[in-house]
């Protein structure tokens, strides 16, 4: 199944070269920037029956456009970007179905257990998504935080997701090495998600065409969904009509996918 996006960056939607996005903000590479507010594309879900989406603060001065895009879409869609114990409750609140997390659960390279469990013990197993984004290294896809700047000591395995599918609803990862380069996606990391993951996964990067949902959905099995971000018309590519890609998941919804 497709699932959307809105990703923001001072405010603003856009769409950005994963891994170009650092703390001074030199070499980032941007593909579009939208003259349309967040709230603009939430509605648009909204009215598409596309739940299950996600909003991306990516740094400082997001959360204005990202509480729009909530109160646009009630219940539809997850949050994320400096999700914390103080702040996640907030989000709920605001709207957002789940929160997104990753760095703040991660603390000198290692998951922090106490964090997670005040987090899951404030808010609750099924309003929790943990994004494990990552980068491959050798033979392993490897945990990365921080702007996916800082490798941690966690690869995925099918041990990895089991222990942590019994702290979270759902879990989101980015392949880090494709996202946003329209390269085409990594089906190696999506064929062992679908074997590993106990939890609904979201897998993101690379997406660059209609196919590429459709093998996503096969290698997945089905229990893999694919976000297209770089290569919708909605956020200026030419490689993924977004009215296809709405058509995909109807009928996928109506075999029963």
């Amino acid at each position: 199944m497709f699932r959307p996006c809105i990703d923001l960056h001072e405010g603003v939607v856009k769409q950005i070269v994963g891994g170009t996005l650092t703390d001074t903000g030199a070499g980032l590479m941007t593909h579009f920037v939208s003259t349309r507010p967040a709230s603009w594309y939430a509605d648009l879900y909204r009215r598409d029956g596309l739940a299950g989406g996600h909003v991306i603060m990516l740094g400082p001065g997001n959360e204005a456009a990202a509480g729009d895009a909530l109160g646009a879409f009630p219940g539809g869609l997850q949050v994320g970007g400096g999700i914390q114990l103080g702040n996640a409750a907030g989000w709920l609140e605001a709207g957002a179905s789940h929160v997104i997390v990753t760095s703040w659960v991660f603390r000198d390279g290692r998951l922090d257990w106490d964090r997670l469990r005040a987090l899951v013990g404030a808010i609750g197993q099924k309003r929790l998504v943990l994004d494990l984004s990552c980068r491959k290294r050798g033979r392993e896809y490897v945990v990365m935080t921080d702007r996916w700047q800082h490798w941690t000591e966690m690869a995925l395995s099918p041990s990895t997701l089991k222990h942590l599918a019994a702290w979270c609803d759902e879990f989101l990862i980015h392949a880090v090495d494709v996202e946003g380069c329209c390269r085409g996606v990594d089906l190696e990391l999506v064929e062992k998600l679908a074997e590993w993951s106990p939890r609904p996964t979201t897998y993101a990067g690379g997406a660059r065409s209609l196919a590429d949902l459709e093998e996503v959905t096969r290698v997945g099995r089905g229990r893999v969904d694919l976000t297209i971000g770089t290569a919708l018309d909605l956020f200026g590519g030419t490689g993924v009509r977004y009215a296809d890609a709405v058509a995909f998941n109807a009928r996928a919804r109506a075999q029963g996918q």
